[in-house]
C-alpha cells in the first residue's frame, strides 16, 4: 500500500523531529510505501510561532507545518481529513512533573490520544501507530519485556499512557481501525530535552561541572538511540502483519544508569563525581527499577534489528550536545522536571 500523506503529532518534540526527516528521506526512495509522500508535521501552538526542534530539521521546507492542539477534537477531525497515515506521538512525557500536575496528562494523553482516534476513524485514515513507551510495564517481573509483560502504573505518567493504549487498541477492536501500538524503549540522542538523564550528564560535563547530581543510579534501562527508534516505527508502518498488535522497540541490551554515566564519562575524558539529589529520586513506589526489552516480535514481524550500540549512540549524542550552538540551549544548572 502506498502512503500519499502522512501527519505526524508531536513533530515538533524530540522523537519526532527525527522521525520527520526519517519519513522525508523515505519519501525519495521509488521502493518505498512512503514515496512521494506529503508530509504534514504537528507542532504545538504558540503564540511566538515557536515550531520547537522542527526549526532544525533539514526537510523545512519540504513539510507542511500546522500548529494546533491535539485537546481539541475538533481540530483533530480539521487535520486528519485526507491524510492516509497518522504517526501519533504527541504527548505530555516528562514524569516528575506528572507527579505535578497529573490532570494534564489525562487531558492530553488520554483525551488527545481519544481525539486523534475518533477523528482518524470518521476520515478513513488507513493506518495509524500509535506510541507508548516502555513506562507502562513498571519495574520488571521478569525479563527480557515482552509485549504480554502485565502493565503497572508507577507515575501519573505511566498511568495516562497506560490509557491512552487502551483508548487506542480499543477503536481497533471495536471499529476495525487499522492500528498499531508501538512501544519504544528509552530512547536518547541529539534533541533530547534536559529532563532525561543522558543529556543531562552530557550538557553538565561539557559546560565543566565537577560535580553532577543524579536521582538514584541502580535502576537499569534498555537504552536506544533515536535513528533506530525512527527505524522501527518505519519498520512498523510496512507491514501489514503489525496491525492491531502492540510490539516493542528496543534493542534487547541491559544496562544500569551508573554504568551508563561512567560510559560517558569514558567517553568525554572526564573525571566529574556523580552526588545524590534527593528532589530527584522519585517517590518510594513509583521508581522503575529494571527495564530490558524483548525484541523479538518486532524482528519476527518485520525484520527490523537496531544499527547503533550504545557506545557510538552515546559519541553521536555528545558530538551534537557539545557543539556551541547546541549547548547554549540546555541550563545544566537548573532541573528540569
Amino acid at each position: 500500500m502506498q502512503y500519499g500523506s502522512i501527519l505526524v503529532t508531536g513533530a515538533d518534540g524530540f522523537i519526532g523531529s527525527h522521525l520527520v526527516e526519517t519519513l522525508h528521506h523515505y519519501a525519495q526512495i521509488p521502493s518505498s510505501p512512503f514515496f512521494g509522500a506529503k508530509i504534514k508535521a504537528l507542532s504545538l501552538y504558540n503564540s511566538f510561532n515557536y515550531w520547537g526542534w522542527l526549526e532544525e530539521v533539514s526537510c523545512l521546507q519540504d513539510i507542511e507545518v500546522i500548529s494546533g492542539d491535539i485537546r481539541d477534537p475538533h481540530f483533530c477531525k480539521t487535520i486528519t481529513k485526507d491524510i492516509d497515515m497518522i504517526f501519533h506521538l504527541a504527548a505530555l512525557i516528562a514524569i516528575p512533573y506528572s507527579y505535578v500536575a497529573p490532570e494534564s496528562y489525562i487531558d492530553t494523553n488520554v483525551k488527545g490520544t481519544l481525539n486523534i482516534c475518533q477523528a482518524a476513524l470518521e476520515n478513513g485514515v488507513k493506518r495509524i501507530i500509535h506510541t507508548s513507551t516502555s513506562e507502562v510495564y513498571g519495574t520488571a517481573q521478569y525479563v527480557p519485556i515482552d509485549e504480554l509483560h502485565p502493565l503497572q502504573p508507577q507515575s501519573p505518567y505511566s498511568a495516562s499512557k497506560i490509557g491512552a493504549d487502551c483508548i487506542a487498541m480499543s477503536f481497533f477492536h471495536s471499529f476495525s481501525l487499522p492500528l498499531t501500538t508501538a512501544r519504544p524503549f528509552n530512547t536518547y540522542g541529539p534533541r533530547q530535552s534536559a529532563r532525561a538523564v543522558i543529556p543531562t550528564i552530557i550538557t553538565q560535563i561539557a559546560n565543566g561541572a565537577k560535580q553532577i547530581k543524579l536521582g538514584d543510579m541502580t535502576p537499569t534501562r534498555d537504552f536506544n538511540y533515536v535513528k533506530d527508534t525512527c527505524e522501527g516505527f518505519i519498520a512498523i508502518a510496512q507491514h501489514d502483519q503489525t496491525i492491531g498488535e502492540v510490539i516493542n522497540i528496543g534493542s534487547n541490551y541491559e544496562i544500569s544508569i551508573g554504568d551508563t554515566l561512567n560510559l560517558i564519562k569514558e567517553l568525554m575524558n572526564s573525571e566529574v563525581e556523580f552526588i545524590t539529589d534527593e528532589q530527584r529520586i522519585r517517590p518510594q513506589n513509583s521508581e522503575v527499577f529494571r527495564l530490558w526489552c524483548d525484541n523479538t516480535k518486532i524482528r519476527n514481524l518485520t525484520g527490523f534489528s537496531p544499527q547503533y550500540d550504545l557506545k557510538s549512540g552515546l559519541r553521536h549524542t555528545i558530538d551534537w550536545m557539545t557543539q556551541p550552538q547546541n549547548l547554549k540551549r540546555y541550563k545544566s544548572e537548573i532541573y528540569n522536571v
